[in-house]
């Protein structure tokens, strides 16, 4: 009760101040154990006191750094938890540097759950531990066989914590192995990457790009016209070639390539280890990674991060929701019927159809049609469609508002045997940013932030916020963008009135969990 009360002081002087040890958690209603207890970001460094302190529904304190704590590339963070929609903080963050030592994939072991006791399983991949990919940071300068990596994360969890729980302790470390195989490939920039690995690339000119063997050789047709190359024409020189066939793959792809298999190796492990911990619900995952100068920002949900860089805002995600994704869905639920289970349609109509409407004409749109045009209604029609609602009322299945993310394996239609993961995809967009296209300056920045923040504010309101609270502050001081996060959360939570929780202008704030991280990106030019 007295961590409540000094909660409550705190959350109206703006927030609370995170100190001490990580916390632990409880696991009711199932028999298995929990992989992970419940915690907030490690990097915080919450104790138990502060844990439940910081989970004050009416107060609704802003977590945010302590001033003696440092996030690399003095990383702004700051939190709060929901206005009651949950009973806890089911978004997630992770802010770390991690080092992909030169190894074999094959040493990545598989994340199959294991009878192991806990104490020694914590040693393999799936924990996270003992494989050396978390930075020395006394050793930084000795490792020359790894690539070192900045890693930013956010969890958004729904239908409970678990997911989001896991998904923040190993989502960097498979990003690590799967960043392992291709180590020697990314550290040599001057040569494109093979497409056999092992096989130095052919830097024949007249060769280049067209596959070995016979391939290379002359058609006979050409042959018997005396062509250029041929036996018995009066130059021998082999033609240029007048086409490739080899597709030529850039650095950058592989490491996307990294990124994107490390999200499906993420979810494939949530769905093993469920037989045998219990791991809650789903979450979407936003995660950047800066590697060799460029920022790698991966997206599977509705998170969202976005670049402000002298007054300009350049998006780097995009939301994936049941109505951007709308004709992926349907074409799912077209091709493979049985998914839907008799009692829905892949079609979308402005509204419910009625049975009085039956052979009349109405408007409907199929999966091949951004537009709009009128069918004559059949009895198929009064199915309930796959996608229904708009903005963040819309859902699949009449279920869940994301259509990618990690976890929901055992997601079902409410007193059905329908499940909803079919229609859920793990695989993130990738966007790239390459820092050394311009010099930053300290006010230019990333913002990554769960949905909590953009259901109420837009690109250009947080924009306006973070420049105007910069410019106010000193820029020599690294605690800036800590302050800046702080504010930002402030702003889209709100003041308690009333009527709810307002925000400018009397609109609505969030009552979502919100967590954002503002990332300076002015380090980044001065990386080696």
């Amino acid at each position: 009760m007295l961590g409540r009360v000094k909660c409550a002081v705190a959350g109206f002087m703006g927030g609370i101040m995170a100190g001490g040890s990580s916390g632990g958690g409880c696991n009711p209603g199932s028999e298995l154990p929990v992989k992970f207890p419940y915690m907030r970001p490690e990097f915080l460094g919450l104790s138990p006191d502060e844990i439940e302190c910081s989970a004050d529904h009416t107060a609704r304190p802003i977590v945010i750094l302590r001033e003696t704590r440092r996030l690399p590339w003095a990383t702004g963070y700051a939190e709060v938890i929901n206005a009651g929609k949950s009973a806890l903080n089911e978004d997630q963050a992770c802010c770390e540097l991690v080092i992909a030592r030169r190894r074999p994939m094959s040493y990545c072991p598989p994340s199959t759950p294991s009878k192991t006791p806990t104490a020694k399983r914590r040693n393999s991949l799936p924990n996270g531990e003992g494989l050396g990919l978390r930075l020395d940071h006394s050793k930084l300068g000795e490792d020359s066989e790894g690539l070192v990596f900045h890693y930013w994360a956010l969890f958004d969890g729904h239908a409970g914590w678990g997911a989001a729980v896991v998904a923040s302790r190993l989502m960097q470390h498979h990003i690590a192995c799967q960043l392992q195989a291709v180590i020697e490939i990314l550290r040599n920039l001057s040569s494109l990457p093979p497409t056999v690995l092992g096989e130095e690339p052919d830097t024949n000119p007249y060769l280049q790009g067209n596959p070995p063997g016979p391939h290379r050789s002359l058609t006979r047709a050409a042959s018997l016209r005396g062509a250029s190359g041929a036996p018995g024409s009066p130059c021998n020189t082999p033609p240029p070639p007048r086409f490739y066939t080899e597709k030529k793959i850039q650095h950058e792809s592989l490491v996307i390539g990294a990124i994107e298999n490390a999200f499906k190796e993420m979810d494939a492990q949530i769905e093993r280890e469920k037989q045998v911990f219990h791991i809650t619900g789903g979450c979407t995952a936003l995660t950047v990674v800066y590697l060799l100068g460029k920022l790698y920002v991966g997206n599977a949900g509705d998170s969202r991060a976005i670049i402000i860089r002298s007054n300009e805002i350049i998006p780097m995600s995009t939301e994936f929701t049941p109505e951007s994704e709308r004709q992926r869905l349907q074409f799912l639920g077209f091709m493979q019927p049985h998914l839907l289970g008799n009692e829905f349609t892949h079609l979308e109509f402005p509204r419910r159809v009625q049975r009085k409407e039956v052979g009349k004409r109405m408007l409907y749109r199929d999966f091949t049609m951004n537009g709009w045009a009128y069918k004559t209604i059949e009895e198929e029609d009064l199915k309930f469609p796959l996608i229904y609602g708009e903005g963040k009322k819309a859902r699949v299945l009449a279920t869940i508002g994301v259509t990618r993310g990690l976890g929901d394996h055992d997601l079902k239609v409410h007193d059905s045997n329908i499940y909803i993961k079919p229609f859920l995809s793990c695989c993130p967009e990738v966007k790239v940013y390459d820092l050394a296209q311009c010099e930053h300056g300290a006010d230019d920045v990333l913002v990554m932030a769960t949905d909590g923040l953009w259901d109420v504010l837009s690109n250009q309101e947080v924009a306006e916020s973070v420049t105007t609270f910069l410019a106010n502050c000193d820029p020599d001081d690294l605690h800036r963008y800590t302050m800046a996060a702080q504010d930002l959360v402030m702003r889209a939570r709100g003041v308690l009135r009333d009527r709810g929780w307002r925000i400018t202008n009397e609109r609505l704030g969030s009552g979502d969990d919100i967590s954002a991280f503002i990332i300076p990106l002015m380090y980044g030019n001065h990386q080696p």
